[in-house]
């Protein structure tokens, strides 16, 4: 079976090393590799891949709100990442976004093929200094949650969806409530954060661990 990967970086010298890696292993064929992200959805539409490579670092649209994207129109679709960030809020907002696996670019001759292999196998392959990183914010997220007692498990729910990239209507079919309902709870939610947009929301989520 041919794996059909379609890539995101806009670096040149890096796009064409992905390349010469792709081109080295004949089940997978590199559909295309894209300087950016603006065009994502009608890029899958396209070329229907099996795996996406996403670069973090991007003009016009970067990697994590692509991956935003393509989560919420193909949840099944898997994304790695591919970046030279392993810093905690580059690694956590693109898992939070729906990555799949998350590699650094001074890794990826060695671990590459065998990350796609594992997506596909249900699995989430990460570079070990990446991996330790993500097991050391289990914690750290699960007890920052237990402290925040503002936001009530609903609240807390739908405040997860808008940072899965929900809309009012989506999140009233996943919640099983009224549109009007979810207007209540989501200015409840700005309240409670001290916040007045969505994407001011979701980014305080982000930087204080609220899900």
């Amino acid at each position: 079976m041919i794996v059909k990967v379609l890539m995101y970086d806009d670096n040149a010298a890096i796009r064409l090393s992905l390349e010469v890696l792709m081109q080295a292993e004949p089940e997978f064929e590199l559909m295309a590799i894209m300087p950016n992200a603006e065009t994502v959805l009608a890029d899958i539409d396209t070329f229907r891949p099996d795996v996406v490579l996403m670069d973090i670092d991007m003009p016009v649209v970067n990697g994590v709100e692509a991956v935003r994207t393509i989560h919420r129109q193909y949840p099944s679709l898997p994304v790695i990442m591919l970046t030279v960030f392993d810093d905690n809020d580059n690694i956590f907002n693109a898992i939070c976004a729906g990555a799949a696996g998350y590699l650094l670019k001074r890794a990826v001759a060695e671990e590459i093929h065998g990350a796609i292999r594992m997506v596909l196998a249900g699995g989430a392959p990460m570079t070990g200094s990446v991996a330790r990183k993500v097991l050391h914010m289990v914690p750290a997220a699960k007890n920052t949650a237990q402290e925040n007692t503002s936001l009530s498990s609903r609240e807390t729910r739908i405040l997860q969806l808008l940072v899965n990239g929900y809309s009012y209507k989506m999140i009233a079919a996943e919640e099983g409530i009224s549109i009007d309902t979810v207007r209540f709870h989501i200015k409840k939610i700005y309240e409670k954060l001290q916040v007045h947009s969505a994407t001011e929301a979701v980014s305080k989520a982000y930087k204080d661990k609220l899900i």
